[in-house]
């Protein structure tokens, strides 16, 4: 072979080989790398935008009002961000803005000098006028992220009902918490293209975020207004620790106010020094409720047939339960009582004759029905369920003690649906602040009302409401008297457990009193709670006149006409 034909193979073979590599150089940019480069080239003329979904609002109305007022509502804001590497007269920006802003020129210059790709906002909570007139500019490098923040027009009202929105756009405790997925709505991101001068956009895609449902309650305004003045008034009045009011429709389970006397600000959350501020005392907060809980052991020893409300048997002072001594509130005896004057004496002895006439087994299934020791499932996040020891570990005491209330622990929500149950005729409902919920194109879910079950008959539903009345016209319950109607209720002054040893606290309590009105065809139940009351000792003198008050302002409010 010649000198010639070797160096024409020589270069034959190169440009095979130059070939070769550029194939395979093109398949790997093509195909092997062809989602890299695209996407690379798709930046070039293409952004991606979020698509904020409005969170759902909260609203309540006033008893005959046909317009509803927010309780909870979007502002909407824009946070100022700046890449100081790509602006190229950091004076001149800072001047131009700094009007717009109410920042001064150094304040924004000292902040963008520099060549860093990225710095915190500038500037929050930017109207949107003033974003309008910044975004006019069209300064490169300066950019407006809109946010959008949860805004509370009533501040306090209602606080433990609503709860609030955490700086993330997540809904905490309340109503924002149990309903943060239906509130929130669905976010998203669409794609825009610039064109060449990289001002005018093209819509590249159709998505669109979806709003959030809006919530309509069964509060009433004026209502819950009213009864969060009364539970401050009535704290600040016993010197206690604290108060709380629930009020509900015992025939539809709707909530109508629930209050507590150190409420919080929403819109402030993040200055409160401790969470327990936003935990609502009528759901959360367990206690042993001592004597409003006799006419729930009273109901199921009627509704057995185990005793009538003129059953008589004599009581003395004391009890012995074992190695336990239980005495009456007084230390006196009673002596020979109907079932009516147990209820009007609140006799904690004649109590445990009658639970060891039911007997452990019935007792327990009698509470149970009632919805103690499980949540009432209301819709509202944080509720606990609070304590009924299991049947297997009852010992005498324990049947004894729960006869009147103590050894046991429920919530206010679960006394006010108890007693609901017994004013609605035996039948028990399931409590609901949310009276219906329509979706962002109007789909309307409405929440009727539902009953969980039927726990006694309607002749001992009529018996316990009689016994309750004379409990308010005859025994410790005078104080919650309304002239003009009958008033059915309890009151209970409950021991509070000691912490640090068995047995309870010395000159500690906590009074409450539950009931309904009017008696025979209730608009209302009601239970209010004065936790440690230091000038009272008995909830006759601290709960009662609270639910006096507060009842005859109800009937006024509804007009109900006077039955006596």
């Amino acid at each position: 072979m010649s000198i010639l034909n070797r160096r024409l193979n020589i270069v034959f073979a190169i440009i095979i080989i130059i070939g070769l590599g550029l194939v395979l150089g093109l398949f790997k940019k093509q195909v092997l790398q062809n989602n890299y480069y695209t996407a690379l080239a798709k930046k070039q003329y293409t952004v991606t935008k979020d698509l904020v979904a409005n969170r759902g609002e909260i609203f309540v109305y006033d008893q005959g009002e046909t317009e509803p007022q927010k309780l909870a509502t979007n502002l909407h804001f824009y946070d100022l961000l700046m890449v100081p590497k790509n602006i190229k007269n950091p004076k001149e920006v800072a001047r131009k803005l700094s009007g717009l802003t109410g920042m001064t020129e150094k304040e924004i210059y000292d902040q963008i000098n520099n060549n860093k790709p990225y710095i915190p906002p500038v500037k929050k909570k930017i109207d949107t006028e003033t974003a309008k007139k910044i975004e006019d500019l069209n300064i490169n490098g300066v950019m407006l992220v809109p946010n959008m923040w949860r805004y509370y027009p009533e501040n306090n009202l209602a606080s433990f009902v609503l709860g609030f929105v955490d700086a993330e756009g997540e809904g905490r405790y309340g109503l924002e918490g149990y309903y943060n997925q239906e509130l929130k709505g669905t976010t998203n991101q669409i794609d825009v293209e610039k064109d060449f001068f990289n001002s005018n956009n093209f819509l590249l895609s159709n998505e669109k975020a979806f709003d959030g449902s809006d919530l309509y309650l069964s509060i009433d305004r004026t209502i819950q207004y009213i009864a969060e003045q009364k539970i401050k008034e009535a704290v600040a009045k016993n010197q206690a620790g604290s108060g709380s009011i629930l009020i509900m429709d015992p025939k539809t389970g709707k909530i109508l106010a629930m209050a507590g006397s150190a409420d919080f600000n929403p819109n402030l959350f993040f200055e409160q020094k401790s969470v327990d501020i936003f935990n609502n005392p009528n759901t959360v907060y367990p206690w042993e409720p001592g004597s409003i809980f006799k006419p729930i052991i009273m109901a199921a020893a009627i509704d057995t047939g185990e005793v009538q409300p003129d059953t008589e048997g004599v009581f003395g002072s004391s009890v012995k339960v074992g190695s336990y001594t239980i005495k009456t509130s007084t230390g006196e005896a009673y002596g020979r009582e109907t079932m009516t004057q147990v209820l009007e004496n609140s006799d904690n002895v004649a109590m445990v004759w009658l639970g060891n006439l039911l007997g452990k087994e019935i007792l327990y299934k009698y509470v149970r029905d009632f919805g103690f020791g499980q949540k009432t499932q209301i819709d509202l996040d944080g509720e606990t369920p609070g304590e009924i020891p299991e049947l297997k570990n009852w010992r005498p005491i324990n049947l004894a003690t729960a006869s009147f209330g103590q050894g046991i622990s429920t919530t206010p929500i679960q006394i006010a649906t108890a007693y609901s149950a017994i004013a609605n005729k035996g039948n028990l409902m399931q409590p609901e602040v949310v009276e219906k919920i329509v979706g962002p194109n109007n789909e309307t879910i409405v929440r009727k009302p539902k009953i969980v079950r039927r726990i006694i008959s309607e002749e001992t539903a009529k018996k316990i409401t009689e016994m309750m009345i004379s409990v308010v016209e005859r025994g410790h319950g005078k104080k919650a008297r309304v002239a003009g109607y009958w008033v059915a209720g309890k009151t209970g002054t409950a021991q509070i457990p000691d912490p640090d040893k068995a047995g309870y606290l010395e000159d500690a309590n906590i009074g409450s009193f539950a009931g309904f009105a009017p008696a025979h065809d209730p608009k209302f139940a009601m239970i209010v709670k004065i936790d440690r009351p230091k000038n009272v000792e008995w909830a006759e003198s601290s709960a009662a006149p609270v639910f006096g008050e507060m009842a005859e302002w109800l009937l006024n409010y509804y007009q109900v006409p006077k039955e006596r």
